[in-house]
């Protein structure tokens, strides 16, 4: 290697590793990328999702909105929100769905942040009764986490970084992303079943043990050219033919509950920005699936055809973040949703 490349794992989170790494000896990778650095003193971060489903008539569109802009401003006034993005998307029952997601630092006043907007949200299914909701909140300790940018330009849980890493070494081969995650260099992350219970019509799961989510995110902004080109007609289309499948037909490989969102801006319209959100059943699975499944071949074939051609003064913008989370870490409640929703299928 030209140059000394950074661990993707921050010094403060090295231990002696008992678990081996998939990375090669003096592995150089093919393309620069960066891992977010939370601050040392930081333990935990929140992560909030909260979605509504219906099925798609004439004025569903505006009523999601409505109250999606409602509860995006709920989250400002409580000031403990460091960042939210609202997107759509339709799922595996052809519902439509708008789903918000909010980041937090792990405070206790954050988590009571959270706590309120869970019950102003499900709020909503007393005024519009034909309407699912459900709110997926998740509390990681840091080393639950591992992060992938393709440059400065971020979306979700890094925006509560304290800033971004230099290039990293960790990255480009299978395996990587469980290289990367701090809690993996002792613990296989075995998972474990949670438990589903019913308060009243809300249908509640606690700990599952290391549940595993992903969210995988694109922004084509600013490509122009030759390379919008290339992502729109030739990778994007396989992207979407992979999300399908993981939306579809995931639980053959583990997949919990895919969701391939467009993100939207203030007014509720699309932008050039799209991430993949899925549950999966455990890190392993989600490993499984990047390296043998033909779908993910596909996706990884044509990335790395653009990243050769683009990678290095491209704009396509590509961010990385997973969970790995323990029992105590996880609260899921759906209200009126189908059986495939989130991570209700998990446990039978």
């Amino acid at each position: 290697m030209s140059q000394q490349l950074d661990s993707a794992i921050p010094e403060e989170l090295q231990v002696q590793r008992t678990c081996p790494l998939a990375m090669k000896q003096n592995w150089s990778p093919p393309y620069p990328s960066f891992s977010a650095r939370f601050d040392s003193s930081q333990q935990y971060l929140g992560m909030l999702i909260v979605d509504m489903q219906g099925i798609a008539e004439a004025d569903t569109p505006t009523r999601f909105h409505e109250l999606s802009q409602q509860f995006m401003s709920a989250a400002a006034e409580t000031n403990q929100v460091v960042y939210r993005d609202q997107a759509e998307f339709v799922d595996n029952a052809k519902m439509l769905n708008r789903i918000v997601v909010c980041y937090f630092n792990g405070t206790q006043d954050a988590v009571q942040a959270a706590n309120r907007l869970s019950q102003t949200w499900f709020g909503n299914q007393s005024i519009f009764p034909k309407l699912g909701f459900y709110a997926e909140e998740i509390w990681p300790s840091i080393d639950r986490l591992e992060t992938l940018y393709s440059s400065d330009h971020v979306q979700g849980v890094a925006n509560l970084a304290k800033s971004l890493s230099d290039e990293v070494q960790e990255h480009g081969y299978w395996g990587s992303a469980r290289d990367r995650l701090p809690a993996a260099q002792t613990d296989p992350l075995e998972p474990q079943t949670g438990t589903k219970t019913r308060r009243d019509a809300v249908i509640e799961i606690r700990e599952i043990h290391n549940l595993c989510l992903i969210r995988s995110g694109q922004d084509w902004t600013e490509t122009s050219g030759e390379e919008r080109r290339m992502y729109l007609e030739d990778v994007e289309p396989v992207l979407a033919r992979g999300m399908k499948f993981l939306t579809d037909e995931g639980s053959e490989v583990g997949c919990i509950s895919n969701r391939y969102v467009r993100v939207l801006n203030d007014d509720g319209q699309a932008i050039d920005q799209s991430y993949g959100m899925s549950w999966w059943n455990s890190m392993k699975d989600l490993d499984d699936w990047a390296r043998a499944h033909p779908t993910h071949k596909n996706i990884f074939g044509v990335a790395m055809k653009y990243l050769g051609e683009h990678g290095g003064s491209g704009h396509l913008k590509l961010t990385h973040e997973v969970f790995v989370i323990d029992k105590a870490q996880g609260h899921f409640e759906y209200l009126n949703c189908h059986s495939g929703t989130g991570v209700l299928s998990a446990i039978q």
